[in-house]
C-alpha cells in the first residue's frame, strides 16, 4: 500500500512532471506472471524512475550497504529503499552470491517483476560493460520471461558522486521479451550461461546505442581506484 502511495501519489507525480521522462515499448512488459527487467545501468536514479513509468511494481536487487547506514541520512536512506520496493542482497560474491540468486527466484516465484542490472554495477563512464552470467541462471531456473531495458541520460542527470540530480530529461526503452527456453535444464552449463548473457548485453548496447567494452565493470573501477592511490 505504501508503495502505491509513494508512486502514485507523492514521488511518482512529482518526479515525473519535473523530468518528464519519455518511454517507448512498454507494451512489451507482460501484464501479469513473472518477469525480469534487465536494465543498463547508468545511475543511482535508474532504479528510481524505471519502477515510476511501468505499470506494475517493480522489486530490485539493491546491495545491504544502502540498508545498514548510521544516522538520519542512513534511516532516510533505508527509508526510501524499503518504500521503492529494493530488496538488500549481499553482494560480496560466493554464499552471498547464491543467497541473492535465491532472492530473486523467490520474487519471480511469486509472479512479482523482478530488476536486475546485468552489469553488477554502475557504468563509471558511460560505457556498457560485460555483463554477470548470474542472471542466465536466473532465467533458466524461474522461466520468467527476461525484457531488456535502456536507461537514456540518467548520467548526465545524476552523475557517479554527485548528490543533487540536475533536472534534464531522460528516456527509457523496454525491448521486446527474449525466448531462452531452448536452454531449459542448461542451467549448469557455464558456456550456456555465457551465451544468454552476452545474447542479452547485445539486446541492451542495440536499444541503448552505448559503447561497449567487454570487461567487467567492476574491474574497471578498482584499476581507476588504484591509479588514484
Amino acid at each position: 500500500m505504501f508503495y502505491w502511495i509513494m508512486k502514485h501519489l507523492i514521488a511518482g507525480p512529482l518526479l515525473v512532471g519535473i523530468f518528464r521522462p519519455w518511454v517507448i515499448g512498454i507494451e512489451n512488459l507482460p501484464e501479469k506472471g513473472p518477469v525480469i527487467l534487465a536494465s543498463n545501468h547508468l545511475s543511482f536514479i535508474d532504479s528510481i524512475f524505471l519502477p515510476l513509468v511501468v505499470p506494475r511494481r517493480v522489486s530490485f536487487l539493491a546491495k545491504s550497504d544502502y540498508f545498514t547506514r548510521r544516522g538520519f541520512k542512513g534511516w532516510a536512506t533505508k527509508w526510501f529503499m524499503n518504500a521503492t520496493g529494493q530488496l538488500p542482497i549481499d553482494r560480496s560474491g560466493g554464499k552471498a552470491s547464491e543467497a541473492s540468486l535465491n532472492t530473486g527466484l523467490r520474487v519471480l516465484a511469486q509472479g512479482h517483476v523482478l530488476g536486475i542490472y546485468p552489469e553488477g554495477t554502475r557504468s563509471p563512464d558511460g560505457k556498457m560493460y560485460r555483463g554477470r552470467t548470474g542472471i542466465a541462471r536466473m532465467v533458466l531456473e524461474s522461466g520468467a520471461p527476461i525484457v531488456p531495458v535502456a536507461m537514456i541520460d540518467t548520467q548526465h542527470v545524476m552523475p557517479i558522486g554527485t548528490r543533487i540530480p540536475k533536472v534534464r530529461r531522460i528516456g527509457i526503452i523496454l525491448g521486446k521479451p527474449l525466448d531462452f527456453s531452448r536452454f531449459e535444464g542448461l542451467e549448469g552449463d557455464r558456456f550456456i550461461l555465457r551465451a544468454i548473457t552476452d545474447e542479452l548485453m547485445y539486446e541492451l548496447n542495440t536499444l541503448s546505442g552505448q559503447e561497449y567494452d567487454d570487461v567487467y565493470a567492476t574491474t574497471v573501477k578498482e584499476k581507476r581506484a588504484n591509479l588514484s592511490r
